[in-house]
């Protein structure tokens, strides 16, 4: 397994352009088995998630072309495949997105239950009502979910759940329903940016969609869809990441194709905070534009809490506790959609982060100065907050299984490198890879600010 070690203390500066968002490109991509015909998508960035969705398209039937210019083309060349098994799916939650597409299109599909990153129980089974609505017969069988249906028929699906709407069912639910028999009513929709990203594409195909980004989105079913080309949507995750590097560091740089109007919570609370995201050119479109992030020397706490769209994504909270340990004061983080998401916690901690969890929240106090420590990543966005925090530590920090990172940053090590940042990518010896089957427990008590609860919890799972 590879390995970051990070000199801190250096500043960054200079410009670099976000790449097509992850979180996008996987639910595209999955659409393709709504037709025969071609689809081409542009602007799509080289990651470990991408390649293994791929992967599994390949064994779906589908042909599919990595472009060297960062598009994919696909084409389903063979329908008769109908099975996602679980060596395919385990590594990647995002997997679950074929099932509704391949439904509406076969009118069957067999999906093992999916993986991902482990920071907590995220069940589909809003996935599953929602297409039982539009008439589909769902069964278990072995760890596997069997979907079947002769044809969709359109209807009113409700998808509001504990922790608010769910962006992946709102995707299976929406593509499933553009070849339903009949009108579909999707209630407490998730009005993420990357949902608007698949309506538009699937508008292109041939779809009949309207109120994408909004709670209420209205499907009028149609006999087939065709082929287009779509650009991703740039990365709003990797925007926000990159913009609290430049602040971590007091740095000063321009992010290129970044999509503020996808961010406008991040950003409220980096300018509270005391971070500066302006617009390079006040006239440019808010979906897609050139900024500059610079920061003051003092930064302020704040209070945050994640929502979904339009609220505080969940997706950028391990990023925001890694700036806010930095700051001069007492934060508050609250995690409303993934509750058990704190994996960092405890790794934080082992860097001179002063962090206190209780249940859902985490009280941040603000230290001078964070250490540089062996820590080890345990899921996507936890390895990028280890990575911005090594960057402002002083002395050398080791970030262990960056394997998690590559699912969704492209070569993060040599973006940052190009702003002026010193990370060098390694690969671990068989004596380290046994060191680091080492309980993650004994780190999590050896923490410093970690409360006696936060220490006992079962969390770090790998």
């Amino acid at each position: 397994m590879d390995f970051f070690r990070i000199q801190g203390g250096h500043r960054l500066s200079g410009r670099i352009t976000i790449e097509g968002a992850k979180n996008a490109a996987l639910p595209l991509m999955a659409a393709s088995l709504l037709t025969t015909g071609r689809v081409k998508l542009t602007n799509v960035g080289p990651l470990a998630d991408i390649r293994n969705l791929g992967s599994l398209l390949g064994k779906l039937g589908v042909n599919v072309d990595f472009g060297s210019d960062d598009t994919i083309s696909m084409t389903t060349v063979d329908e008769s495949c109908l099975h996602a098994p679980y060596d395919m799916v385990k590594t990647m939650r995002a997997s679950i997105c074929v099932l509704g597409p391949m439904l509406a299109r076969r009118g069957r599909a067999v999906i093992s239950m999916p993986g991902g990153c482990a920071f907590g129980t995220r069940p589909i089974d809003l996935h599953l009502r929602g297409l039982a609505k539009l008439g589909a017969k769902i069964e278990m069988d072995g760890g596997d979910i069997i979907a079947t249906a002769d044809r969709l028929k359109g209807a009113t699906v409700f998808l509001g759940g504990p922790n608010g709407s769910t962006v992946l069912g709102t995707a299976n639910v929406l593509s499933a329903a553009t070849l339903a028999e009949g009108r579909t009513v999707i209630e407490s929709a998730a009005c993420e940016p990357e949902i608007v990203d698949l309506a538009n594409m699937l508008n292109r195909m041939g779809a009949k969609i309207r109120g994408a980004g909004s709670p209420r989105i209205v499907i009028d079913g149609v006999e087939a869809l065709g082929g287009c080309e779509h650009r991703v949507m740039p990365d709003r995750i990797v925007a926000g990441t990159y913009a609290i590097a430049a602040a971590m560091t007091n740095g000063d740089i321009v992010i290129d194709d970044f999509p503020y109007d996808s961010l406008l919570a991040a950003i409220n609370h980096l300018d509270e905070i005391g971070v500066h995201v302006s617009k390079v050119n006040p006239n440019d479109d808010d979906f897609r534009c050139s900024v500059r992030v610079s920061s003051n020397r003092v930064l302020k706490p704040t209070i945050i809490t994640t929502q979904p769209h339009p609220g505080f994504p969940t997706d950028l909270q391990a990023q925001f506790m890694a700036l806010l340990s930095i700051a001069d004061g007492n934060s508050i983080i609250t995690e409303k959609i993934y509750p058990e998401r704190f994996l960092h916690v405890a790794e934080l901690s082992r860097m001179g982060a002063q962090l206190y969890r209780q249940g859902s929240t985490v009280v941040v106090s603000g230290v001078r100065q964070l250490h540089g420590a062996p820590v080890m990543a345990s899921d996507l966005r936890a390895s990028a907050s280890l990575i911005l925090a090594g960057l402002a530590a002083h002395g050398e920090t080791i970030v262990s299984r960056v394997y998690h990172l590559d699912r969704g940053y492209s070569s993060m090590e040599k973006v940052l490198n190009s702003l002026g940042a010193r990370i060098e990518r390694c690969k671990e010896t068989k004596a380290e890879v046994a060191e680091d089957a080492v309980p993650a427990i004994i780190p999590s008590i050896r923490g410093a600010g970690l409360t006696a609860r936060a220490a006992q919890e079962p969390e770090a799972k790998a």
